[in-house]
């Protein structure tokens, strides 16, 4: 009778994906699928993003070109492909540059505290006083348009968010008692924030890591759809629903098919974020 009886590692299991629920399974379907074809775009039977056949320019969606074409007669699949290497490879070192900058300067100031989390703050002041889009507008204009310039000004506007979050979880953390304990057994402060501190501190920074990922997105489509993002003639979302801009009237899926990869990768981050927030939640548990 022991075999009939249900696994309870198993059950576990079940419950445990029940709780994410289908908004979730859903989300990380769509970003795996994504991520997948842009790591193996190079491989996939897909015509060259920049191949222009002004002969088939606007084509409508046929078995050769299953997307149609744009304004130029480029393959409209392969760049939504190509361009989705460059958007999420921005959205996603930015982003991980200023949580591991603005983390590490959060964790920092709220350990120690006193002269140095008085300067952090005041810097990260005066970071956030800028308006986010103006500050990226100008220096990517002042520095040129490439890849690296805008992942790093992207990932620099990041940090101030993050320093915030990290500050504000180990103010907490640094209160509590395994901490105060540590500190009492003459543990030194390397060891209590990396083995103390920073694990209760990497769930907040997880958590804003997937938000500030669809934000990033967002914001180099902007910079793309201005002319200030991925320079040419490499596709990004941003730059492909600027030029189809233009022919909305003719034919909207140029505008719209990258439109809509933007929104439900956006879409997919945020659901993510979002619950992994709420799993983290220590309010989740109560009774």
């Amino acid at each position: 009778m022991a075999a009939l009886e249900p696994d309870a590692d198993l059950e576990a299991g079940i419950d445990a994906a029940r709780s994410f629920g289908l908004g979730f399974w859903l989300a990380a379907a769509w970003l795996g699928v994504i991520l997948l074809l842009a790591l193996a775009a190079n491989q996939l039977p897909l015509e060259d993003p920049a191949h222009m056949n002004l002969l088939a320019r606007r084509a409508a969606p046929s078995l050769h070109h299953p997307l149609g074409t744009d304004s130029f007669g480029r393959d409209l699949l392969s760049r939504l492909i190509f361009g989705a290497r460059s958007s999420l490879l921005i959205g996603l070192i930015a982003p991980l540059i200023g949580v591991s900058v603005g983390g590490a300067l959060g964790l920092l100031a709220g350990y120690f505290r006193g002269r140095l989390e008085m300067v952090t703050v005041g810097v990260m002041d005066v970071l956030l006083a800028f308006p986010p889009l103006v500050l990226a507008l100008a220096v990517t204009a002042y520095l040129g348009q490439s890849v690296a310039n805008l992942t790093a000004i992207l990932g620099l506007l990041t940090i101030p968010s993050a320093t915030r979050v990290a500050r504000a979880s180990s103010l907490t953390i640094t209160q509590r008692e395994f901490v105060v304990a540590a500190q009492a057994l003459g543990a030194g402060h390397p060891r209590i924030l990396v083995r103390q501190v920073l694990p209760n501190v990497m769930g907040p920074l997880a958590v804003l890591f997937l938000l500030a990922v669809a934000v990033i997105i967002v914001a180099e489509g902007a910079l793309s759809f201005l002319g200030l993002g991925v320079p040419a003639p490499a596709p990004s979302w941003g730059s492909m629903i600027a030029e189809g801009s233009a022919s909305l009237d003719i034919a909207p899926q140029i505008a719209f098919v990258p439109a809509a990869a933007m929104f439900f990768t956006v879409l997919a981050f945020n659901r993510l974020g979002d619950t992994l927030r709420a799993l983290s939640d220590p309010r989740r548990a109560a009774p």
